[in-house]
């Protein structure tokens, strides 16, 4: 019963069952297919995102890479349009005022303790520097390195904080360059990793860099290296000036401005050099020193053996000279009695010799002159002085110094006192196996024993060979080679010291010492010679040098030998050269790394369109100086009375 009719109904549910397994197949395949579609078109707008962000991304770099690659001859002309351009809308480029909250260093101090990602925006903070890097992300979004007082701060100018809407904002910051001086007010904050910032709401640039900037070879990511290597760099440490972002030599010693801008060691040097030139008169004024300022334009050129600048004073119609020492005037202020401890004078000398390593024709010294003392009390006192500098200044007393050259090992040079002493004739005559007598320099068997000991060690003497110089090649030679860490070489010849006093106990010696670092002098000293008798002795010894061709030697200066008529009391007098001393604490090896704007032989460079110029026409020059001349004039007078005479003769005649 019921048996076909269950049979057709399993039939027809078969089918259904079949009929549905086919469409839910179909679906699925369907389904699947669409997922694909989708996928791939997801796929394709990633892409296609992907090609315009990195087209985006090519086009700002094309944008932040063209200053930079550009001529810097067209740069300069292009920034110079730039300027045109904001003067022709009647905007000032070179703002009068900006109001600087605080510095740099003192934002670092305040707001270093943020927490990553803390933003201030209740507080308002002004700044200002110089930007030493530019990066961008969009149009929206500006980040700057800015510098000042050697402290950096990251700007991070974001369109939402700023008050200029997005077209003027895009428009302004691409305008701003590296090296522009800016200010930006706005509030603090740290980034999410951690850098802190300053997010502006104004930004104003305060003065144009017109130049090109100069930047690290590395590139953009590299431009504070130099500044994170010398961060922790203190005096008496070796130098590296390959890690320098400015390398040339040349450059950096004729724009030192740039030299300082771009490389933070060379900031350190100068900070370093103050700080050197502060101790030393903090030194002497704890010791009731009275510190003075005499003449730099003198009648007499004395007080030490060198050749002097000349000059001319047109009132007075007199030659005068450039002091190559204060030492003659410091003295007549002891005998005034300005002080009853002493004076000192830190001040700039001039000497119109050589430039080299350790020669720079103008150049800063200390002297003082101490009452009631002598060499020995000088030789304590300059102990104490630079080895408490160097503790003061490095932490300890020993320094590393790059003798040899940057490509060698630096050697240590150790001012823990006391400093050795060598006495110069008895250790010149132990290690040359000489016989000097400095009793019986002055004769000429002297001086033909000293030129054969020179022809003998092949050490060279430019003429005059006088007895003086052969000694002082000698002295080079033998003893100022042994002296690296400080020594004292004491005792000179009284024959190579005409201002040094007699020692009491040695004939024919002086009461002198010099100190010696690294093979080089860097402090002078002795007892000072009292007796006005003696004194013009000296002086007349002296005469006959300069009377053999020596221009060095000193002339008689009979307004000092007049003042000590009047009394010297015991004095001792010291120089020290402030350069090399700087140059031994900063590991430099030329003078011009300690000179701020060193004498360099100037560019012939061409004038400027229409200016005043004797470039190309020396001849027109001088006779135009010829004209105003004294000496024409004069000429020209004696001429034209002379023809005067002349007519009226002929007339009478």
């Amino acid at each position: 019963m019921g048996g076909p009719v269950d049979e057709t109904t399993k039939e027809v549910s078969d089918l259904t069952m079949e009929s549905e397994g086919t469409m839910s197949k179909n679906a699925r395949k369907k389904e699947l297919k669409n997922k694909q579609k989708e996928e791939e078109r997801r796929r394709k707008e990633e892409k296609a995102k992907q090609a315009a962000a990195t087209a985006s991304s090519q086009v700002k770099k094309n944008i932040a890479t063209e200053d930079e690659e550009m001529d810097p001859t067209q740069y300069f002309e292009n920034r110079l349009k730039h300027l045109a351009t904001q003067k022709a809308d009647n905007k000032n480029p070179y703002p009068h005022k900006f109001f600087v909250s605080m510095t740099l260093l003192e934002y670092v101090e305040k707001y270093d303790g943020l927490n990553n990602g803390e933003h201030q925006e209740e507080i308002n903070v002004s700044l200002a520097g110089r930007i030493m890097s530019k990066r961008s992300s969009g149009s929206k979004l500006f980040f700057y390195d800015l510098h000042g007082g050697g402290e950096k701060v990251q700007v991070m100018a974001d369109l939402s904080k700023s008050e200029l809407d997005e077209s003027e904002f895009s428009k302004f910051h691409s305008s701003v360059k590296r090296g522009d001086i800016v200010g930006v007010t706005g509030f603090p904050g740290k980034t999410k990793r951690g850098e802190l910032s300053i997010f502006p709401r104004s930004f104003i640039v305060l003065s144009h860099c017109l130049h090109m900037m100069p930047r690290h070879k590395a590139g953009p990511a590299s431009d504070n290296a130099n500044a994170k290597k010398t961060d922790g760099w203190v005096p008496g440490s070796p130098r590296d000036p390959e890690t320098y972002i400015l390398k040339d030599q040349e450059t950096r010693y004729r724009q030192r401005y740039l030299d300082l801008m771009l490389n933070t060691e060379v900031r350190q040097i100068f900070k370093t050099r103050s700080k050197i030139i502060q101790y030393v008169r903090r030194f002497l004024d704890k010791r009731d020193f009275v510190e003075v300022e005499t003449p730099m334009m003198n009648m007499i050129a004395g007080g030490a053996a060198a050749r002097p600048f000349v000059t001319y004073h047109n009132e007075l119609d007199m030659k005068l000279f450039m002091r190559i020492a204060p030492e003659l005037y410091l003295k007549q202020l002891i005998v005034g009695d300005l002080s009853r401890t002493g004076v000192y004078e830190i001040g700039k000398q001039f000497r119109n010799e050589g430039i080299d390593l350790t020669h720079n024709p103008e150049f800063t010294g200390c002297e003082f002159y101490m009452a009631y003392a002598d060499y020995n009390d000088l030789m304590t006192l300059t102990e104490e002085m630079l080895s408490e500098m160097v503790k003061e200044l490095t932490g300890g007393y020993k320094i590393k110094y790059h003798s040899n050259g940057l490509d060698k090992d630096p050697i240590e040079i150790d001012f823990t006192p006391p400093f050795r002493r060598i006495d110069m004739v008895d250790e010149l005559n132990k290690i040359a196996d000489l016989n000097i007598n400095p009793a019986d320099l002055s004769s000429d068997e002297a001086n033909k024993y000293l030129k054969e000991a020179c022809k003998k060690f092949d050490i060279k003497c430019s003429p005059p060979e006088t007895t003086t110089r052969l000694l002082d090649k000698l002295v080079g030679h033998f003893l100022e080679e042994t002296c690296v860490n400080p020594t004292f070489i004491i005792n000179h010849p009284e024959i190579m010291s005409p201002l040094a006093k007699w020692h009491r106990s040695k004939k024919g010696l002086t009461e002198r010492f010099e100190l010696f670092i690294n093979k080089h002098e860097l402090a002078n000293a002795y007892t000072e010679l009292n007796d006005p008798v003696v004194q013009r002795q000296r002086f007349a010894d002296q005469l006959k040098d300069r009377q053999s061709g020596d221009n060095e030697a000193m002339p008689l200066d009979e307004t000092f030998c007049r003042a000590l008529e009047y009394g010297l009391p015991p004095t001792g007098g010291w120089g020290l050269g402030i350069d090399r001393l700087c140059m031994l604490l900063t590991d430099s090896q030329n003078i011009k790394e300690v000179l701020l704007f060193p004498a360099m032989k100037p560019h012939a460079e061409p004038s400027a369109k229409g200016a005043n110029s004797d470039v190309g026409r020396p001849f027109w020059h001088n006779f135009k100086n010829l004209l105003v001349s004294r000496e024409f004039c004069c000429c020209l007078m004696t001429s034209f009375i002379m023809l005067c005479f002349l007519c009226i003769y002929e007339i009478n005649r």
